[in-house]
């Protein structure tokens, strides 16, 4: 009687952490990667080298570092996405890398989401990324106007319904429609610490 032999796959592999196939062409281009990590409440970006023994990180930022800068709105945005970008950028001083390419891991490439939006902010600090730049949010999306314009409709339309949406911004006495006035404040203030920094 035949019996079956079944391999186990690597466990991070199963638990669906490391796509193998794609970090081997990542390690083997000897191109420093930015590991972009997104959840509903945070954007995590991470410089890393590969070595040996494992992946060194050089830098990270997350996105609720934000508040030091004045950034009181939600931390799992398109905007907050942009300025994380910009600050992880920012405390990269001594820019001795050429170029630098993104991983993404598992979470799909989709044109203008918050992925490339944090590229974006990275790209705007002055950093080099190999990446298409048809793909990066544009400059009203990143600021937030489309969420602005979306609020000052609502507000218009159906106050009820505004009140319920945006509640967070308004216990903290913030108005949505300005939204892309607090997403300049804070690109100010982390260019401002770059310059200080």
């Amino acid at each position: 009687m035949k019996t079956k032999t079944f391999s186990m796959s690597y466990k991070r592999k199963r638990l669906h952490k490391t796509d193998y196939k794609k970090r081997i062409k990542l390690i083997s281009s000897s191109i420093p990667r930015i590991i972009v990590r997104k959840s509903l409440k945070n954007i995590t970006l991470q410089l890393a080298v590969y070595d040996q023994k494992g992946d060194r990180i050089i830098v990270g930022s997350r996105s609720s570092e934000l508040k030091k800068f004045g950034w009181e709105l939600p931390c799992g945005n398109i905007c907050a996405a942009y300025l994380t970008g910009l600050l992880f950028g920012s405390k990269i001083k001594d820019n001795k890398f050429e170029y630098l390419i993104a991983d993404f891991g598992f979470f799909p490439s989709i044109r203008g989401s918050r992925m490339y939006a944090a590229l974006k902010g990275v790209l705007d600090s002055g950093l080099k990324v190999k990446c298409d730049v048809s793909v990066l949010p544009a400059e009203d999306r990143v600021l937030g106007k489309h969420i602005a314009d979306y609020a000052n409709k609502l507000k218009k339309e159906n106050l009820e319904r505004f009140n319920r949406q945006f509640s967070d911004y308004l216990k903290k006495n913030i108005e949505p429609g300005l939204i892309t006035d607090y997403v300049k404040k804070a690109r100010e203030n982390i260019l401002r610490e770059n310059k200080n920094g």
